[in-house]
């Protein structure tokens, strides 16, 4: 882990055991779909941290991570904030999800993102996509997010690392992509996310 990372605290190899052990035997890790976007400052490292830093909590597992795509920011004036770079992230928990909605939150935080306008510029956005297939109205916590099944960079990500992906209650990744296109959501295949060691 690199000491650039401002989120995590070192965690004593013997709890990390024990995690990993109970990632295996005891429990029934559930899958779940994270974004990642970041607009300001060093984009790419920063979502570099924010994955270190999902692999870095206790309970939960990153198993894949897309490509990175470029994409203009939603609701404002073009060229009025910086592009954004977006990826998606597949994992494996044990953590409930107001739990994993919490530790987004503290990626978040950690990160000094600034929740001050809606559509404001910020350093990382950490949402939770999809959770299994639960369905929720929560104000706090909907799932799937409300609004992933008609935005491009939240869609072309994850079917890159889930072909077979499906948005509970709103249908296969594939067809609503089809629907909406990929239009704004540019590939960097010179910039790449690596998966956690």
């Amino acid at each position: 882990m690199s000491s650039s990372d401002p989120t995590v605290q070192p965690v004593p190899a013997s709890v990390v055991e024990q995690v990993d052990a109970a990632d295996v035997t005891l429990s029934n890790p559930k899958r779940a779909v994270i974004s990642l976007g970041s607009n300001l400052g060093n984009r790419l490292e920063t979502l570099q941290g924010a994955v270190d830093a999902l692999e870095d909590t206790p309970g939960l597992r990153v198993k894949a991570v897309s490509p990175v795509y470029e994409t203009e920011p939603w609701g404002v004036a073009p060229g009025s904030q910086p592009s954004y770079f977006n990826a998606v992230v597949l994992i494996k928990t044990t953590l409930p999800p107001d739990s994993l909605l919490e530790r987004g939150h503290a990626i978040e935080e950690a990160f000094e993102r600034v929740r001050d306008e809606r559509w404001g510029p910020r350093t990382i956005d950490v949402d939770i996509v999809a959770y299994q297939d639960v369905l929720s109205d929560d104000p706090r916590l909907t799932l799937p997010h409300p609004r992933a099944h008609e935005r491009a960079f939240v869609l072309v990500p994850w079917h890159d690392i889930d072909p077979e992906a499906v948005v509970p209650g709103r249908g296969a990744v594939t067809e609503l992509l089809s629907s909406i296109g990929r239009t704004g959501v540019a590939p960097r295949a010179d910039l790449e996310l690596r998966l956690p060691e």
